[in-house]
């Protein structure tokens, strides 16, 4: 692993993802809890339903944590970066969206930030070639 901020970085993000997306899959109301968030009782088979998405951006985050402990092709690693951002910025647009809409509390945009800070990094990352220069 020539990379340790690439690494810590991949691993931050895929296990924030994949262990919320584990949680909403198993325990929605304690996870929102948990967010200082709020959805309706009735919306818990639905966030679970989410969190198997939300699972499987952490996953393929810790798949590219896993690429850059191996050392693998960095086109595996811009794969992953390209959508992964693509998957965060569409929730980063809904989720604001509907907190402009009142259909989601304001307590959400804690998600939207997240997911468009992670987006904008990856972004700029990719513009940049921060993965072509890691690689060399």
């Amino acid at each position: 692993m020539r990379h340790p901020v690439l690494f810590g970085y991949q691993l931050l993000t895929g296990l924030s993802d994949a262990s919320t997306g584990a949680l909403l899959i198993v325990a929605p109301e304690l996870t929102l809890r948990m967010m200082r968030i709020h959805a309706p009782a009735a919306a818990s088979p639905y966030l679970s339903f989410i969190g198997a998405f939300v699972l499987s951006v952490g996953l393929a985050c810790l798949y590219g944590a896993w690429l850059v402990y191996c050392g693998s092709q960095i086109s595996k690693l811009q794969t992953v970066w390209l959508l992964t951002a693509i998957t965060r910025s569409a929730v980063a647009i809904f989720v604001v969206s509907a907190v402009i809409a009142a259909t989601l509390d304001f307590g959400w945009l804690g998600v939207a930030a997240f997911d468009g800070a992670f987006t904008l990094i990856q972004a700029i990352g990719l513009r940049k070639g921060w993965l072509t220069d890691a690689a060399r």
